[in-house]
């Protein structure tokens, strides 16, 4: 995990040649799928895509002087995540992502709250997770995410 990058860019070209195929195919997934708004930058090590200040002033409330996070990728020691926020924060939407995960995947879903685990680089459903991200917009996750973690 390439956490001195600076750039998607940086954290891309610090990856095993392995890894560096997977994460841009992901990368370019979730760039065409995400609605406007989103921002790609790096974000806590990882390539995130955050709302930014422009949109939140408030910003994450752990940090208001960072914006807030919504969905990061990462090559982890033994896979490759995905960290998806309002999968955690959004109960249908994980109902959604779990009952049509067997749909685009031959492996068991491997997942945490947020974190989706990917072992075999070459097995992402990146369809699947294309109409993932389409699926809640900045103005979404503002209000989900002022709903369920500003209280």
């Amino acid at each position: 995990m390439p956490a001195t990058a600076l750039s998607p860019q940086d954290y891309l070209d610090a990856l095993p040649q392995d890894r560096q195929a997977a994460i841009e195919a992901l990368r370019q997934t979730l760039l065409q799928n995400l609605p406007a708004g989103f921002q790609e930058e790096i974000s806590y090590g990882m390539i995130g895509y955050v709302v930014p200040h422009t949109l939140y002033p408030a910003g994450y409330h752990c940090d208001p002087k960072l914006p807030l996070p919504f969905l990061s990728i990462a090559s982890q020691k033994n896979f490759i995540a995905v960290y998806h926020m309002g999968l955690y924060a959004n109960p249908e939407l994980l109902a959604w992502f779990t009952s049509e995960y067997p749909k685009h995947s031959k492996t068991k879903l491997d997942m945490g709250k947020s974190c989706i685990r990917f072992k075999k680089p070459d097995q992402i459903p990146l369809a699947l997770l294309g109409e993932l991200a389409r699926k809640m917009t900045p103005q979404d996750w503002i209000a989900l995410y002022k709903s369920a973690f500003n209280k």
